[in-house]
């Protein structure tokens, strides 16, 4: 919780230092996401034999919505975000599924017309972490805020805004579960990478 705070915190800061900038604009947004979480890997020991296997998951369709700020100076904007995200990915034994805080500060550039492109970091907070339709059971994640990048299109239409984004991560970070019937284990890295779809409307 004090980690959120930081991360609430800072898009604050984020979001007054703009003021000062030229046309400084507000809003929300909200669409769909489509994609997975990372590797998945189980291992087992019956007696002196280790056995382990890995598995990319499933892509499947989420959804985001949150707020956002632009502030324009001398033809460049810089762009904070503070979205909550669900995503569910499947693998073959269940279906793993994330909430968390997204928080992504991107710089973009007008490049013709009503036509942007932007990129930046994004930071993540997980809030919560569950695995669906299964008896084993997961542990929290190892970092609480992790660190990884968006970059993509947007059309600004008046008031109406449509983006397209791709997010990647820039390390992993784990979730370890296990199932203590059978002395097996396993950890998903719960980094998505996803296509990120969504309309916006500046307030």
């Amino acid at each position: 919780m004090k980690n959120m705070k930081k991360l609430i915190l800072a898009a604050i800061l984020i979001t007054g230092l703009g003021t000062h900038a030229q046309n400084a604009s507000f809003g929300i947004k909200g669409g769909l996401n489509y994609g997975a979480t990372g590797e998945y890997e189980s291992y087992s020991q019956v007696s002196e034999d280790f056995t382990s296997s890995f598995e990319d998951g499933e892509n499947k369709t989420g959804f985001h919505a949150g707020f956002f700020a632009q502030f324009e100076l001398l033809g460049i904007f810089i762009q904070p975000e503070l979205v909550y995200t669900e995503l569910n990915t499947e693998y073959s034994a269940f279906e793993y599924k994330l909430s968390k805080v997204d928080a992504p500060v991107l710089l973009g550039v007008n490049v013709l017309g009503p036509l942007n492109i932007k990129a930046g970091p994004s930071f993540q907070y997980i809030l919560k972490n569950e695995i669906e339709d299964s008896n084993l059971e997961i542990e929290d994640v190892e970092k609480d805020i992790t660190v990884g990048y968006q970059l993509g299109l947007g059309l600004d239409l008046g008031r109406l805004g449509f983006d397209v984004r791709r997010e990647g991560s820039f390390q992993d970070n784990f979730a370890q579960g296990g199932d203590l019937a059978t002395d097996s284990g396993f950890r998903i890295d719960s980094r998505p990478s996803q296509w990120i779809l969504s309309v916006s409307y500046t307030l």
